[in-house]
């Protein structure tokens, strides 16, 4: 499904235009806002419901969530616009929890079953019955196979069997996309996020079908922020190459953010660097020399999340390296003490980092290219006419280079092999957050000593998180054309004493 501009994704970029639009323009903010739903459906008759009121409904909690606000009380009603002053403060950041499904719009998919399909042909054969563990397949009157939920042990074997493929696995596809099992079912059946367990990666978000899994934006305080004049300042990640047209250039980018309200634009990806020459450090000093075991690298929040809430043994062994979000703000506050600084990237994950108290002055704002679109879309830059360009040099190719999978990895080897002569390395990669605990597991088990572990939450890099515009495949070849394309491959070796833990 990722690629496709499904409905879902419709909506959701409709929902954003709309409350970007009203940040922009409005002159009685909570007026239209309550008008919002209207506008999403603004027919009597209901394009993907039951009724138009529970359409209506439910975009009303969409853009509760999108102007970074949770969702309304299901025992009591109120206003959309309920709270709105509370959230619309300078300091304001996610009220947790970030991902939240709306139950209205939540379809109680099954968790996990088997069930025969009319595929069945009642074959003489029965290879689903002879396979079955627990005698849970009999034939019905007609002759076709029927399984017994209530000794079925959900094994699969009768589905390998089946020479037909008329037996379907029946699964819930937020539940499917969730590395961390952080999907359960409420009393009601509808899926239910465990925010003990959640790293905010998004995944689930971007496979629900129905659009019932959302997280929240700052978009509306964002906007907010610059028009009271505040210095509002941005810095694009790497993964932003191509998420806007394939001939957009970086240079254009740069020049339409400045055309919708940004006072200076800087690459994220020199905050890779930093992490690269860090990193590369570590491991020639550290690992290479038996101080530690191994590196785990630190830029990907939700893979280093993953490891300190359920592998708290490693944490010692996640770089101390900055992120690259985090160098690259610190080292813009250095520069304009004053700014407020915006992180626009792929990343849901990145929102959660931004929460942390030890971030907080570092990062004010996260928005995703999805919500930067919107603010695009409203301010009327439509880059096939955009012809306007601000050159842009802050990083290298190694750093550009993180935005897909193995791209940190990449980094740190060739800085090693530059700067720390005769110094092999080592790699280990996972990507998806199922892979990345088998790794961390054998790296528990030290199976994967000396090595140095790149892990990424979203399968593909960051060019596959939940926030980008564009299918991973293309995000992919754009950065890495980008990177290609590069004057300057490598950081400074010295570039690592910057780094301020």
């Amino acid at each position: 499904m990722r690629g496709l501009e499904t409905s879902v994704i419709k909506l959701r970029r409709k929902i954003f235009a709309e409350v970007a639009k009203v940040a922009y323009e409005s002159e009685n903010v909570n007026d239209d806002i309550e008008a919002i739903p209207y506008k999403i459906t603004p027919n009597e008759v209901p394009q993907y419901r039951e009724s138009i009121y529970r359409e209506r409904a439910i975009a009303a909690e969409r853009v509760r969530l999108a102007m970074g606000m949770s969702l309304r009380p299901q025992d009591r009603p109120v206003h959309i616009t309920s709270g709105l002053d509370a959230s619309n403060i300078s300091d304001q950041y996610y009220e947790p929890p970030l991902m939240q499904v709306i139950p209205s719009a939540c379809d109680k998919c099954e968790e996990n079953a088997y069930e025969v399909s009319n595929q069945c042909r009642g074959c003489v054969a029965r290879s689903c019955i002879t396979v079955c563990p627990r005698g849970a397949i009999s034939i019905d009157e007609n002759g076709k196979s029927v399984i017994d939920d209530s000794k079925c042990i959900k094994c699969g074997k009768c589905k390998s069997a089946c020479p037909y493929d008329a037996i379907a696995h029946k699964i819930r596809p937020c539940a499917q996309a969730c590395g961390v099992q952080a999907i359960k079912s409420d009393a009601l059946g509808r899926a239910s996020i465990d925010p003990e367990k959640c790293v905010g990666c998004g995944q689930c978000m971007v496979s629900c079908p129905f659009g019932a899994i959302a997280d929240k934006s700052q978009i509306f305080q964002l906007i907010q922020a610059m028009k009271r004049g505040d210095e509002v300042v941005a810095e694009v990640a790497p993964a932003i190459i191509g998420q806007f047209g394939a001939n957009v250039s970086l240079w254009k980018i740069k020049a339409a953010l400045k055309e919708i309200g940004f006072k200076e634009v800087f690459e994220v990806a020199h905050g890779a660097d930093v992490g690269a020459a860090t990193e590369a450090h570590h491991y020639a000093t550290e690992v290479v020399t038996g101080k530690v075991p191994f590196l785990l690298t630190s830029c990907c929040p939700a893979w280093s999340m993953l490891a300190k809430t359920q592998f708290p043994e490693l944490i010692d062994r996640v770089s101390s390296a900055l992120t690259p979000m985090v160098a690259t703000a610190r080292s813009i506050k250095q520069k304009m003490p004053d700014s407020r600084v915006v992180f626009i990237g792929p990343c849901a994950a990145k929102k959660l980092e931004a929460m942390r108290h030890t971030v907080r002055s570092d990062v004010d704002f996260v928005i995703t290219f999805e919500e930067l679109a919107a603010m695009f879309e409203v301010k009327g830059i439509d880059f096939k006419n955009f012809d306007k360009e601000d050159p842009i040099h802050d990083a290298s190719a190694a750093g550009r280079g993180y935005a897909v999978a193995g791209g940190v990895a990449s980094a740190v080897e060739a800085c090693v092999k530059e700067y720390y002569s005769g110094v092999e390395v080592k790699i280990e990669h996972a990507e998806g957050l199922s892979e990345c605990k088998k790794m961390l597991t054998l790296a528990k088990l030290g199976k994967k000593n000396g090595c140095l572990i790149e892990g990424m939450g979203c399968p593909g890099g960051c060019v596959a998180g939940a926030g980008v515009n564009i299918p991973v495949e293309k995000g992919t070849a754009e950065v890495k054309k980008f990177t290609v394309d590069s004057t300057k491959k490598l950081p400074e070796k010295d570039l690592y004493e910057i780094h301020l833990p």
